[in-house]
């Protein structure tokens, strides 16, 4: 056991004085305009660790290799990845692709490293299939963002439709009122997403376009209904305050009948364990001893 301790903690040492050195060769003479963009612009520190530690041996390594990538459809798939998990300002397209083909090759090396060190007898065969995943690595953590937002947007909605309602019906205009309700919102992805519909409104753009702009960032299909139905009221001329009073209605009784199918969906998934678990669990508990008294009670 400690031997299988003191191999474990040499292994990290060695990993760690590794990244420190080339970290340290490569990157610690650089100045700030290493880690910038093409514009010239620094990125927000990203939210994944993995990035964080990746980005200055990216930047050394693959990111040149990146930037000959260029195939638009692909590169237009991976911005859009970005925009909709809210990653725009923390990394680029040329670092997302860097970061594929660096976990890409980084992580089989890895893989192989730990399978001989400690022998851990895993088949060849199976470390070319798990070695794929490096370069998912990136796509993994937008994704997730994604979701992440996505259940923030659907949950605060029908509440920010409501304040906007009543806001518009108390005679502010629709825009004034998005004003005042994202001033008073804390760390939150609709409030932040309303406030840039607000800056590209300041900026010289239409309400539609706007809107719709929001619509594609957050890619949400309760989203996409809401600038619909304010499209809509636009286009008709409809009083603003009373279509978002009966959409958050609307969309309140969605997130009912959602909940309702989750919690049905959640009885079914457990009638798995209670059938193959629990019952048996109680049977055994309840029944042994009375099987086992009438096996040997009569004897001895």
């Amino acid at each position: 056991m400690a031997m299988d301790l003191l191999l474990y903690l040499g292994l990290f040492l060695a990993g760690a004085s590794t990244y420190w050195f080339v970290y340290t060769v490569f990157a610690a003479n650089q100045d700030s305009k290493a880690l910038a963009w093409a514009t010239g612009d620094q990125p927000k520190k990203s939210k994944s660790p993995i990035i964080n530690i990746s980005r200055p041996l990216v930047h050394q390594f693959t990111l040149k290799y990146a930037r000959k990538i260029k195939r638009e459809k692909f590169r237009k798939n991976i911005e859009y990845k970005i925009l909709t998990g809210g990653l725009n300002e923390e990394i680029n397209v040329d670092e997302f692709l860097g970061l594929k083909l660096f976990w890409g090759l980084l992580f089989p090396i890895i893989l192989t490293v730990l399978n001989f060190a400690l022998q851990l007898g895993y088949p060849w065969p199976l470390i070319l299939m798990i070695s794929p995943m490096g370069f998912y690595l990136p796509d993994l953590h937008a994704n997730a963002e994604k979701k992440k937002r996505s259940t923030s947007v659907v949950i605060e909605l029908p509440f920010f439709i409501e304040l906007l309602a009543l806001s518009t019906q108390a005679g502010a205009d629709f825009f004034g009122a998005i004003q005042k309700i994202t001033n008073k919102a804390d760390d939150s992805v609709l409030a932040t997403e309303l406030d840039m519909v607000l800056r590209d409104l300041r900026l010289g753009s239409t309400r539609e376009k706007a809107l719709k702009d929001m619509s594609y960032r957050l890619d949400v299909p309760e989203v996409t209904s809401f600038v619909n139905v304010l499209t809509d009221a636009d286009s008709t001329g409809a009083s603003i305050g009373d279509v978002l009073k009966e959409h958050a209605a609307q969309m309140r009784l969605e997130r009912f009948v959602r909940a309702e199918k989750a919690g049905a969906r959640a009885s079914q998934a457990m009638l798995i364990p209670l059938i193959f678990f629990i019952l048996p669990a109680v049977f055994v508990i309840v029944f042994a001893p009375v099987a086992l008294q009438f096996l040997y009670g009569g004897k001895g």
